[in-house]
């Protein structure tokens, strides 16, 4: 099966050493090969919304980027301001203590306060599966459910030596949420058009991958930085 893979791709550049003038390429890229969304760290949320304006592209963020651990009350404080700059997606870092050490009721009322912060903007919750047991993939996974979330997301890529995007993790989130709308973002270590096409027929709704033009031109692959 072939598939349109760019209308999945969320066209990525989050590493720490970003400049201006490569958000700026990232937005022109994205543009260019009609990608769903760019996704780049709060401080770039009013540049790429300018560079994108009139395009079509959507401007995602991320909140409590990459380890997760702020409080909620910093998580809902920077989602508002990254939806005052332009952002018209939110990709959250859920708790990942609370969950390891069995705080479910946390990690779920945290999701459903960035969503109420959110309010009509979509959340998508990164629940980094790297560093997960599949029980606790799922328990995240029907979290992501209760507290109202749009996607729920594999990876943040930051994970030193982790495998990123797995054909297993979606195929169990998958098979967690069901008849549920909640959808699914594979992330991180999307490098080549065979691995993004693997992802989209195991059930990912969308790709988060800096690798974004290679894949829809067929390259063998590529470099990826998330």
């Amino acid at each position: 099966m072939s598939t349109d893979l760019a209308k999945y791709i969320d066209h990525t550049l989050l590493n720490p050493h970003a400049t201006a003038k490569e958000v700026s390429a990232l937005c022109q890229e994205a543009a260019r090969h009609n990608f769903y969304a760019v996704c780049v760290n709060p401080f770039y949320v009013k540049l790429a919304r300018k560079e994108l304006s009139g395009s079509g592209v959507r401007v995602a963020t991320v909140i409590g980027f990459p380890l997760g651990a702020n409080t909620t009350e910093v998580k809902v404080l920077e989602t508002r301001r990254a939806i005052t700059d332009g952002a018209e997606e939110i990709d959250m870092v859920i708790n990942i203590g609370a969950l390891k050490s069995g705080d479910i009721d946390y990690v779920t009322a945290e999701i459903a306060e960035i969503v109420k912060a959110a309010s009509d903007v979509p959340v998508k919750v990164i629940i980094e599966c790297d560093l997960l047991n599949d029980d606790e993939k799922t328990a995240a996974t029907r979290a992501c459910i209760e507290a109202g979330a749009f996607m729920v997301k594999t990876s943040t890529g930051f994970v030193r030596d982790g495998k990123g995007a797995t054909v297993e993790d979606v195929t169990l989130m998958r098979k967690t949420i069901g008849g549920n709308k909640l959808g699914i973002k594979a992330s991180a270590g999307i490098r080549d058009k065979a691995k993004a096409q693997a992802l989209v027929e195991a059930g990912a709704d969308r790709l988060g991958t800096s690798a974004g033009v290679a894949i829809v031109e067929g390259a063998a692959t590529a470099k990826s930085s998330y």
